[in-house]
């Protein structure tokens, strides 16, 4: 019950368990048009190239962030959070020149806010975070698209927390590129990364192909832009391979594509909105749950993440003895934290598989029992009772 990994879905453990295809096998690239398929009503998008990255979440943000950047381009982050200082460091790794719009721990960035910011620095590329789980906060997007799209900027948002368990809405907000993960909200493991991006990006990223040599063909003509400082994240030539061209770029990881189809599945079959419900009362739970225990939670109600919820460690309790007899005497991981907050807050993720009642209740439960063996005094079954309300 941390800010992710989760606990993978049963469904999502025994697809995995699959036999190995060919990268070229029909059945596996019938699973590749599929998996396509399937993520584009979970990123609100009609994007023909939506699809996976090989690799944990991270690989997703790189891949976008090398792709879309080019040395020397100016690049925006919006910060409010441990990710947002992440997109500056790979930002400055492709040697960009990086403007940061950053607000405190806790809060999130008012859209008239990041319309100056861009009036001001001018980017070619706008990245930002949807949910940062360093702070708990969602970032509100709806407008962004249209902002960056007047200046002629491309945006990019890492939705790795909240895809499958808070809306994304990549045509609606207008975005260009957003990357997730499967081991929050989408109930899957780490090691794969569903990716969409829009045609204007595409039409960006392809301006920049260049084949590698070996693997060359008359039908992939390389273009005159900036080669894409990554082979292994090169969005040109995985797009290819994604596409009827089927470049043999690198060998695709069948296992995980068959764990990220699965999750896919999943959650279309609970149905969306279905879903956002679930999570959204997870979150109210929790909430509910921690302040009826006279606990202090963190950050902007308005603004709170539905699935990670930041708690405030009381004065003379030790947070690291508590997580440790949650672990031990009830095997419920919670989190810890990074940062400002490092030390001062516990971290409670309530997704995906784990988003249901009982696990946010016997969470709960353990927690208030633990504060008592730690000597913090709270009401008896309070945090229980307030979350049962509370889930409505």
């Amino acid at each position: 019950m941390g800010p992710g990994p989760v606990n993978a879905h049963p469904r999502v453990l025994r697809a995995m368990s699959a036999d190995l295809l060919g990268q070229f096998d029909p059945e596996m690239t019938g699973y590749m048009e599929q998996v396509m398929a399937l993520y584009r009503p979970i990123f609100g998008t009609e994007n023909r190239w939506t699809f996976l990255i090989d690799g944990t979440a991270r690989a997703g943000i790189e891949a976008a962030l090398v792709s879309l950047v080019a040395p020397g381009d100016t690049m925006l982050v919006i910060d409010f959070g441990r990710f947002g200082l992440l997109l500056r460091e790979i930002g400055e790794r492709i040697g960009a020149k990086v403007e940061m719009l950053s607000v405190p721990w806790g809060e999130t960035v008012p859209m008239d806010q990041i319309a100056d910011a861009i009036a001001r620095t001018g980017p070619k590329v706008v990245a930002c975070v949807h949910g940062d789980t360093s702070t708990t906060m969602a970032q509100p997007l709806e407008g962004l698209g249209d902002l960056c799209r007047a200046a002629g900027a491309l945006s990019y948002v890492d939705a790795t927390a909240t895809i499958g368990g808070m809306e994304i809405a990549a045509d609606r907000w207008g975005v260009d590129v957003v990357t997730g993960g499967l081991q929050k909200c989408l109930g899957g493991p780490s090691g794969s990364s569903p990716i969409t991006v829009s045609d204007a990006a595409a039409q960006h990223i392809f301006a920049r192909r260049h084949v590698e040599a070996g693997i060359a063909r008359d039908d992939l003509v390389n273009a005159n832009g900036v080669r894409i400082g990554s082979n292994y994240f090169d969005l040109a030539m995985v797009m290819d391979y994604w596409s009827e061209k089927r470049l043999n770029h690198h060998t695709e990881a069948t296992t995980m594509l068959y764990g990220a189809r699965e999750c896919a599945r999943v959650v279309l079959g609970e149905g969306l909105e279905a879903r956002y419900a679930r999570h959204a009362a997870a979150g109210r739970a929790v909430v509910a749950g921690a302040r009826a225990l006279g606990l202090t939670v963190f950050g902007d109600d308005r603004t709170r993440m539905t699935n990670v919820t930041a708690i405030a460690i009381p004065a003379g309790v030790d947070g690291e003895a508590v997580r440790r007899r949650m672990r031990e005497d009830f095997e419920i991981e919670i989190g810890t934290a990074f940062g400002p907050l490092a030390g001062k807050v516990w971290r409670i993720g309530a997704m995906g598989y784990n988003a249901r009642k009982h696990k946010v209740l016997i969470t709960l439960g353990a927690l208030e029992a633990v504060l008592r063996a730690e000597g913090y005094a709270c009401p008896a079954g309070a945090g229980v009772d307030a979350a049962l309300e509370a889930w409505g």
